[in-house]
Formats: structure tokens, C-alpha cells, sequence
């Protein structure tokens, strides 16, 4: 029985008549995939490495402040690092709102005030959801308006949060660097203060922020000024530190020298039968299929390591290093004539 077209069918043919029927059907246009665009005037002034550090440091961090902010305000919070990203500080500066509120910190590095501030930045939802369950909320705040402009007592009770968050980010760069950093202000207004100079290079850490009932973020702007003064210090690195570690060193080396590893000169590998074997005599000769003046194979603890030469030395037997190989089993070798 012949297939019965349906109406969507019949419809669908009717248009292609109409159309011509022999053209193609248009090709949707893909999106066009956007890049970044590269400042080369202003080129980046911080590795890949460095902002991958930068990341981990903060990522400790925001374990520490989720466990400090649900201590506070007795709720479930999570928080995460969404980016570590180097940029002008004019770009944090421009998409800040009129009402925005900074607050201001400074790095003491050896006993040594840092003049240029580092900058915190937290969401208005996120800091007035806090405050009302400090003070006995529920931290619904779906209401808050856009522009919502903080009282003198939410101001109060902001910095009381930020001291409290300020005075745990030298914890976290225990593994590289002791740090602290002091409380500076609270600033309401930062768009009419002139904090950091707007071409300045920063590096911003933005953090997501979730409660059950909100979401927000906190933004912690470092200068270029704080952290190159950060990075210089960590790579001159503590003397006491390299001492004990060339010790270590030279007692993990006395301890390898007086190890044993067995060291085997392999001429060649041929194949012979079982009964060829049993029939073997003194004074017999093994056809090895190799040169007399071929390169023999060294292998120190079951892996292959060096080959060379074999030579005699002071009437005995010897082997002349030729070649050293990178790794045992790697094919690649450095030519080492010694």
C-alpha cells in the first residue's frame, strides 16, 4: 500500500513548488564567536601561575568565610571563587552603583604599611540579608530595591561584618607568606574618592556568595603596587627556610650514596632452541647478529639508564659511557661523550 502524505506533508511540498524547489534550504548563521579583546599597550602584568596561586589562596579563603559566616548568622552558606581576573581598576570602578559601599584594607608585610589599599566589594543583598538575621530576620530581602542606600545603623553593622572578614585574610597566605592586613574604613561614596588611580592595574578575586533565600558576591580588589610587593617577597623567600632545606638535601643525598643498585652491561639478545642450549660446550660460539664494535645497553636497577662501549681499563673488562637516556625506557637520548 503507497505512503499517505500528511497535511504538514502536503503543505511542506506545496511550499518548495512555490519556492522554485530547487534551492537549498538557508543555512542558519552560526553565532559568532566572540573574543577577547588584548590590550598590547597595556600588556598583563601577572602570569597564569601567579592568578592560579592567587585562586587557591582565595579558595581557602572562602572555606574559612563560609564557616565564619555561618557561625554569624546561623544559616547554611555557601561561598565560591568564580574568577581571578586582571584588569584596569577604572573597569570595577565604572560598574560600581552611586550608593556602592567599599571598605578599605591595608597589607602590613614585615611591619610595613602598604599605602594602597585593597578593596572590598560586597552586593547590597547579600550584606543587608546578614545584617537582618543578625538582628533577629529571617535575611528575606527579595524586595531590596536596585538603588538601596544603607542606613547609619546597617552601616554600623557592616563594618562589624567586614572587620570580621578583613582580619581573616592573612590566615590563608600562611603557606607562602605571613601577612595581616588592617581595617581601614568604611566608605559609602567611593565614585567621589579617588582610592586607587583609575589606569592602575588590579587583580579582582570575585567570589559567588548563596544563602538558601539569596545570592550575591563579594569582590576583593589587590593593586598592582600590593601585589607585586607580595610576589617579590614570597620569591626572595625566607633564608632560614633555603638552610634547612640544603640540609635535608645533603642528608637525603648521604643516604643515597651509601645505597646499592645493580648494574647490568647487556651485549645483545638472540632466540636459541631449548636443545641447542642443552647441547652447548666450552669454546661454543653464540652468533649475537651484532658488530664486535656495537653499542652495548646499561641497566641500573632493572632499567635502562646509560650505553657505551665495551673497553677494557687497569687489565679489566669496562664499559665507556656513550650516550645518557633522559628516563629508563625512554628512546629519546642526550648525547654525553665521557
Amino acid at each position: 500500500m503507497p505512503e499517505v502524505l500528511s497535511q504538514s506533508q502536503i503543505d511542506a511540498l506545496l511550499n518548495s513548488m512555490n519556492s522554485g524547489g530547487d534551492k537549498p534550504p538557508a543555512e542558519e548563521e552560526k553565532p559568532e564567536k566572540k573574543y577577547r579583546k588584548y590590550d598590547f599597550t597595556n600588556p598583563k602584568k601577572f602570569t597564569k601561575d601567579r592568578l592560579k596561586m592567587l585562586k587557591s589562596i582565595f579558595d581557602n579563603y572562602s572555606r574559612v568565610l563560609t564557616t565564619r559566616i555561618n557561625g554569624l548568622v546561623h544559616a547554611t552558606c555557601e561561598i565560591g571563587v568564580e574568577s581571578v581576573e586582571e584588569t584596569t581598576y577604572f573597569e570595577f570602578s565604572n560598574a560600581l552603583s552611586d550608593s556602592a559601599v567599599l571598605t578599605t584594607t591595608h597589607l602590613m608585610l614585615k611591619e610595613n604599611r602598604e599605602e594602597t589599599p585593597v578593596l572590598f566589594y560586597a552586593s547590597a543583598p547579600i550584606m543587608v540579608s546578614m545584617m537582618d538575621r543578625m538582628t533577629g530576620g529571617d535575611g528575606d530581602v527579595e524586595s531590596l530595591p536596585d538603588d538601596y542606600t544603607y542606613t547609619e545603623l546597617d552601616l554600623k553593622l557592616y563594618e562589624v561584618l567586614l572587620k570580621d572578614f578583613v582580619s581573616r585574610m592573612g590566615v590563608t597566605w600562611e603557606n607562602y607568606i605571613q601577612l595581616d592586613f588592617d581595617f581601614g574604613r568604611v566608605e559609602n561614596n567611593p565614585t567621589l574618592v579617588q582610592l586607587i588611580g583609575l589606569e592602575e592595574t588590579v587583580v579582582i578575586v570575585d567570589m559567588k556568595v548563596s544563602f538558601p533565600n539569596i545570592e550575591g558576591s563579594i569582590s576583593i580588589v589587590m593593586p598592582e603596587d600590593v601585589l607585586s610587593s607580595i610576589f617579590t617577597e614570597i620569591s626572595a623567600g625566607n633564608p632560614s627556610k633555603k638552610a634547612n632545606s640544603e640540609e635535608h638535601q645533603e642528608e637525603i643525598f648521604d643516604h643515597l650514596r651509601d645505597s646499592t643498585l645493580e648494574i647490568r652491561a647487556e651485549l645483545a639478545r638472540t632466540t636459541l632452541r631449548l636443545d641447542d642450549v642443552y647441547r652447548l660446550n666450552v669454546g661454543d660460539v653464540i652468533d649475537l647478529n651484532q658488530k664486535k664494535d656495537s653499542a652495548l645497553n646499561l641497566y641500573v636497577g632493572g632499567q635502562r639508564w646509560f650505553n657505551g662501549l665495551m673497553g677494557v681499563s687497569e687489565k679489566k673488562m669496562a664499559v665507556k659511557i656513550k650516550e645518557v637516556y633522559h628516563n629508563a625506557g625512554r628512546r629519546g637520548s642526550l648525547t654525553n661523550e665521557q
